[in-house]
């Protein structure tokens, strides 16, 4: 049965991109006699009755599509597909009875723990699960499209639905390379929300791409009338920053799994002005930073009012952890050159997770020391440090 299902399939496909497309719902429909529960021919039959502008039966089809979606566990596909009644004019009814449906699956159930968790979705409210659905768009891009340029404005995130992409971004030789790739379940863009600044990689569809998206705007509007979606998802791209930084940082991958998942806790997300200091040399040292978007110069401070720029701190940059280890007041000031975020460890949680790990505080005491020096060479030559050799 299971070979002449893909059979079916198969031939659908065919005759879908011969442009047969009545052909190709019959095909799909037959299927569906055999097998009423197979979510993708339903999904298939949906779009099918779309392209035929077939609206009202489209509208139908991708309710009973979401619906079949959830029931085998997929609640990327199972939203887009109920999201598609907003693009089809389905009625307030509709709409709302397939976002209730997925929310009693997926949404977040006091008192009882979910067996698959899904991301972001299982810790919202059932209510605010439902007003998350409501503003979320369905986007489609063809192979070699991108989703987001690096350098481009950057305004919504996005979770991949439906096939593969690959994250480009610029490397230190100027050339372009392939730095990672996105399959379905996976988020991304989620820093556009906090920050205005640029994308930091392009993101591009390897093959036919389905993607949710969520504006800037739309969370804005939304979060007015269900502020339990902003926490959620503050807290959601909070933790996945974290979750980054501690397995791509050199310094920080060093530690356990159970260290990592208690040092997540602590760290804050920060938006930063131009101007802002957020070190200052002489005073003491309040936390640990790190740069996630913008840019930040350290400034050796001078008696006479002379100020000697240091190299400038690049996003991925870590800083303010010398008079942490040594207890002594800040080396140098740092001040944020255009508008940022950051991510701020506070002194007694980098005490408690850093410093009492075996080998740990040495490695951080060599790092200090030498950072000390170059400090010391810049104030005897009179010059600034080649790029690379300062971290704050």
């Amino acid at each position: 049965m299971a070979d002449m299902r893909g059979v079916g399939k198969a031939r659908a496909v065919e005759l879908a991109s011969q442009g047969k497309l009545e052909e190709a719902l019959g095909e799909y429909q037959g299927l569906l006699k055999s097998s009423p529960d197979d979510a993708d021919v339903r999904q298939r039959v949906a779009e099918l009755l779309e392209w035929l502008g077939r609206t009202a039966d489209a509208a139908a089809a991708h309710e009973t599509a979401a619906l079949a979606w959830a029931k085998v566990e997929e609640p990327l596909r199972a939203v887009a597909a109920c999201v598609a009644l907003s693009r089809l004019g389905a009625s307030d009814a509709a709409k709302l009875r397939c976002a209730r449906a997925l929310a009693e699956r997926f949404a977040h159930c006091p008192g009882v723990v979910a067996e698959r968790p899904v991301p972001l979705f299982s810790r919202l409210s059932r209510e605010d699960f439902v007003a998350l659905v409501g503003v979320l768009e369905v986007r489609a891009f063809f192979p070699g499209q991108a989703v987001v340029e690096e350098g481009a404005a950057g305004a919504s995130m996005f979770a991949l639905v439906e096939g593969r992409a690959e994250v480009v971004r610029a490397l230190e030789d100027g050339a372009r390379g392939v730095v990672g790739t996105v399959v379905p379940g996976d988020f991304f863009g989620e820093l556009a929300l906090v920050s205005e600044g640029p994308r930091l990689a392009s993101v591009v569809a390897t093959e036919r791409a389905v993607l949710l998206e969520l504006t800037r705007a739309s969370l804005t509007a939304v979060a007015v009338r269900h502020p339990g979606v902003g926490e959620v998802l503050e807290d959601f791209y909070r933790r996945r920053l974290v979750d980054n930084l501690l397995r791509s940082n050199p310094l920080l991958s060093r530690l356990t799994a159970e260290q990592k998942a208690a040092l997540s806790h602590d760290f804050m997300l920060r938006a930063v002005a131009p101007d802002e200091v957020l070190l200052a040399q002489g005073q003491p040292g309040d936390a640990f930073y790190v740069l996630l978007r913008g840019r930040c110069t350290p400034w050796l401070e001078q008696p006479g009012g002379r100020r000697m720029p240091l190299t400038e701190l690049r996003e991925g940059d870590v800083f303010g952890e010398i008079s942490l280890l040594l207890d002594k007041p800040v080396s140098a000031t740092v001040r944020a050159d255009v508008k940022g975020v950051v991510l701020r460890l506070p002194r007694a949680a980098f005490e408690k997770h850093l410093l009492s790990q075996p080998g740990m505080k040495g490695l951080l005491m060599r790092m200090g020391t030498e950072r000390l020096q170059n400090s010391a060479r810049v104030l005897a030559s009179g010059r600034v440090l080649h790029d690379g050799d300062l971290r704050v």
